[in-house]
């Protein structure tokens, strides 16, 4: 007896052949033309010939010689693979999308981007919820950081955004907990990052030769709680790698709450340890301000803080500025 699968959300606008393929990866194309024109393969009861549009809700008829191949799992060269329900949980975390861009709301210990030994990234799921989207990073989030990540859709997009970023015209809000009390109420940081230390001029790094990155951050101290911790608004005016880490950490003196890489050294009070009860870092970009590639206009986008900073917000009466 043949088997239904109906079409999610997250495969609405994919072509019945790579629908097909994705479903069943060792099945030859030629198998799955030679089953369509049989009219073994059927949408919503109708014939078809394999190139059609698949929209959420439709009803994809399995013959049964095939159902036994049914393979969910995408994997590609690099090791990555992920799941529908990955890219649906992906698509439940989109705060706003358009012809251009697609703002997500990531989940912290999601990479953004693929590589050896990443089993799941935003680029590459993005690509899957969006099939006929040219998908581009034009910046970047840590895999621990959560909260609000842009990425374009097509090449004018792309091109914008990133010399936006690069220029300084995009504008980014993060929220961060810090572990210790920050004596100034706010400030600017201005000095030069490079192989997680700290340089207070662009000198090379003797032995190597390498010149240090510029790396800015302004910041706000919006409370402090019990005067062992700060909550603080980021505003990095620059995009280095572990910037707002490493700022907090050698600059504040105040690392960022779930920080083991630029943390350690620094204990925490163990009734406040088990307050916040967590391994999840402590930082999230709350707030992102851009002008829309197309439209020009000036748009804002502000992201739910995550699960796990609710109850830590609330016992500690920290407010969203």
């Amino acid at each position: 007896m043949a088997d239904t699968i109906i079409v999610s959300p997250v495969e609405d606008g994919t072509r019945l052949l790579r629908w097909f393929l994705r479903h069943f990866p060792s099945m030859p194309q030629r198998e799955f033309y030679r089953l369509c024109r049989g009219g073994q393969v059927r949408v919503n009861s109708a014939r078809c010939k394999g190139m059609e549009i698949l929209h959420e809700g439709d009803a994809v008829r399995i013959p049964p010689t095939i159902s036994s191949y049914l393979v969910a799992p995408k994997k590609d060269e690099s090791g990555e693979k992920f799941s529908l329900t990955d890219l649906e949980k992906l698509r439940q975390t989109i705060i706003h999308s358009d012809d251009d861009i697609v703002v997500f709301n990531k989940p912290a210990g999601l990479a953004v981007q693929g590589g050896t030994g990443i089993r799941k990234s935003i680029d590459k799921m993005a690509a899957a919820l969006f099939p006929y989207a040219k998908i581009s990073l034009v910046h970047r989030l840590d895999m621990e950081t959560s909260g609000l990540l842009v990425v374009a859709k097509n090449q004018h997009a792309a091109q914008v955004l990133s010399h936006a970023f690069q220029n300084k015209t995009a504008h980014k809000e993060y929220l961060a907990l810090l572990n210790g009390d920050v004596a100034e109420s706010r400030g600017t940081i201005d000095n030069y990052l490079l192989k997680g230390r700290v340089f207070d001029a662009p000198t090379r790094e003797n032995g190597t030769g390498a010149r240090p990155h510029h790396a800015v951050t302004e910041y706000r101290v919006l409370s402090r709680a019990s005067g062992m911790l700060t909550w603080v608004l980021f505003m990095p005016k620059t995009g280095r790698t572990h910037q707002l880490r490493m700022h907090s950490a050698f600059c504040l003196g105040a690392p960022i709450v779930g920080d083991d890489l630029y943390g350690r050294g620094k204990e925490m009070d163990p009734g406040l340890q088990s307050v916040l009860a967590t391994n999840n870092l402590f930082l999230f970009a709350y707030k992102i301000t851009i002008q829309h590639p197309s439209t020009g206009k000036i748009v804002t986008f502000r992201a739910p803080v995550p699960e796990f900073m609710k109850p830590v917000m609330h016992l500690l009466e920290l407010q969203l500025p």
